[in-house]
C-alpha cells in the first residue's frame, strides 16, 4: 500500500489517494465491486477533486470584494431586481457572446454584492473572472507603465473571461487613466466581457470620462450591446443592520 500511495503522489493523484485509503477501510463495502466498478469510483473522485481545486483556484484568483452567493440575492420588489434575468445571466450566454453588465444604483443597494455573486458562480461553471475597482485598476496599470510591465499586465487583463469594475465614475479620469482605459477595453471589446457596477447613472459617464474623443470610444465599446441592471431601494447596509437589531 505504501508503494501505491507514492506512486499516486508522484502522478499528483491525491484524489484517487485518498478514494483508495476509503475503499481500503471500508472493504466490505466495497467487496461486492468488480475491479472496473472501483477503479470508476477511484478516477470519479480524483475528477471532482480537481474540479473543486479548480474552482477553489479560480475564485481565489478573482478577488471578489464580497463573498457572495446567487441563493443569497434579496428579491424584494423595492429593489428592481428580476430574478429571471438573474437566472439568465448565471447560464452566462452573455458572456458567450462577449456582451457587457452594467449594474447601476445608489450606495450600498448591494449592486456589488450581485456582480460578485454572478462571478462566483462563472468560476464554479470553470470561467476566469478579476476583480477591480477601478482607481485600483488604474493605479495598477500606471506602476506597470513604469516598471516596463504594461503589456503583462494589459494581456492578462485581456485574456480574462469577465472583467469585473467596481466603483466606476467616482472620480473623474485623466488623460492618462483615459489612455490606458481605453486601451483595456478596445483589447476586449467583441473578445471579452466587462461588468461594470456604478453609483453614477450611464448618462453621466461622458462627463466623467471627460474628453470627448476617448469618451466617445470608450462608451461605444462599453455601452454598445450591454445589459442593463438599475437597483432601486434603500441601502441594504441599512436593512441588514436593522434586521440585526431586531434579532437581538
Amino acid at each position: 500500500m505504501q508503494d501505491i500511495t507514492l506512486q499516486l503522489n508522484q502522478l499528483k493523484l491525491a484524489g484517487m489517494r485518498d478514494a483508495l485509503k476509503q475503499q481500503l477501510v471500508q472493504a466490505n463495502i466495497y467487496a461486492e465491486l468488480s475491479f472496473t466498478e472501483r477503479l470508476q469510483l477511484l478516477l470519479a473522485h480524483e475528477l471532482t477533486q480537481r474540479e473543486q481545486r479548480r474552482i477553489e483556484r479560480l475564485t481565489r484568483e478573482a478577488k471578489f470584494r464580497q463573498k457572495a452567493m446567487l441563493a443569497d440575492i434579496h428579491y424584494k420588489a423595492n429593489r428592481n431586481i428580476d430574478k429571471a434575468q438573474i437566472r439568465t445571466l448565471s447560464q452566462s450566454d452573455w458572456l458567450h457572446h462577449a456582451h457587457n453588465l452594467v449594474i447601476t444604483g445608489a450606495t450600498g443597494c448591494g449592486k456589488t454584492f450581485i456582480a460578485c455573486a454572478l462571478g462566483a458562480e462563472y468560476c464554479r461553471q470553470g470561467k476566469s473572472v478579476l476583480y477591480f475597482r477601478l482607481k485600483g485598476l488604474l493605479e495598477q496599470m500606471y506602476l506597470a507603465q513604469a516598471e516596463g510591465s504594461y503589456q503583462k499586465l494589459v494581456s492578462k487583463l485581456i485574456k480574462a473571461d469577465l472583467l469585473i469594475i467596481d466603483d466606476w465614475g467616482l472620480e473623474p479620469l485623466n488623460a492618462n487613466q483615459r489612455s490606458d482605459l481605453l486601451d483595456l477595453i478596445d483589447g476586449r471589446y467583441d473578445h471579452r466581457s466587462i461588468l461594470i457596477i456604478s453609483q453614477l447613472p450611464i448618462e453621466k459617464w461622458y462627463e466623467m470620462i471627460g474628453e470627448s474623443t476617448h469618451a466617445d470610444a470608450i462608451l461605444d465599446r462599453l455601452v454598445h450591446r450591454s445589459i442593463k441592471m438599475e437597483l432601486e431601494g434603500e441601502s441594504m447596509r441599512k436593512v441588514t443592520k436593522s434586521l440585526t437589531h431586531a434579532d437581538q
